[in-house]
């Protein structure tokens, strides 16, 4: 990827319409799961449509994820993230240890779980040790989280002045890794109302956050590039109403 079609996705970033009339706050540490299936001849990615009775980005299609619970960082693993994505994980972080970068792929994996009913991970025949309730599911269905298999391919962080912050690292795993399906856990009273895989090529095109379509532009870049965990993460932040594109 060239330097300039960064440029231009971090200009896209700074022109996008948003209300900035709210307090400002402190961005939340966050984790989203973009999950890829590369078995056909184009890579598809797993979006889900939020309900349009939500406040928050409501009808928005989006990938699951959400904000770090303290219980992410007990959780256990049969494999631990691959050396580099540890390492760009806790780049400009405070307070770097190995328990806080593997927090993010945890909490992805379980907001997945929580929002689309896929568990990601390896059966075995005795359940993981978890940690507290939130990881309940996992021990009923035998799964044990694999680290190994998550990739790190952006960081952003929300612009001040917004209703919700999050300082979100976004990551992916292939559809490969899926080991258990929850029913009934996607419908219409249900955070996400529908789950689509859709072409990255293509996926822009739905109605979703600027930010969205731009990481899925970063992930396609990404795969082509072939994936390797030492691959450049770009990192998108906001400085005097302009967005710059960084990378770790």
């Amino acid at each position: 990827m060239t330097n300039d079609l960064g440029k231009l996705w971090a200009e896209r970033m700074t022109k996008s319409e948003r209300d900035t009339s709210f307090p400002d706050s402190e961005p939340r540490d966050a984790a989203t799961l973009m999950l890829i299936d590369r078995s056909g001849a184009q890579p598809k990615v797993l979006l889900g449509r939020r309900h349009a009775g939500h406040k928050f980005m409501p009808g928005k299609f989006v990938f699951p994820g959400g904000r770090i619970e303290p219980l992410d960082r007990s959780m256990t693993a049969v494999s631990e993230l691959h050396p580099d994505a540890q390492k760009k994980l806790l780049e400009r972080v405070a307070e770097p240890s190995s328990q806080f970068a593997r927090a993010f792929a945890l909490a992805a994996l379980r907001e997945t779980a929580e929002e689309t009913g896929l568990l990601l991970g390896v059966k075995r025949d005795q359940p993981p040790i978890v940690p507290g309730a939130i990881w309940t599911e996992f021990a009923k269905a035998n799964i044990h989280p694999d680290l190994g298999q998550i990739h790190f391919v952006a960081r952003a962080v929300t612009p001040p002045r917004r209703p919700r912050r999050f300082d979100t690292r976004f990551l992916t795993a292939d559809a490969s890794a899926i080991a258990h399906k929850i029913e009934g856990v996607v419908g219409p009273d249900s955070e996400l109302v529908e789950l689509t895989w859709v072409p990255i090529a293509e996926a822009a095109q739905l109605d979703m956050p600027t930010i969205t379509g731009i990481v899925l532009e970063e992930l396609l870049a990404r795969v082509e590039a072939g994936m390797a965990h030492d691959l450049p993460v770009p990192f998108y932040f906001m400085v005097e109403k302009q967005f710059f594109r960084e990378l770790l």
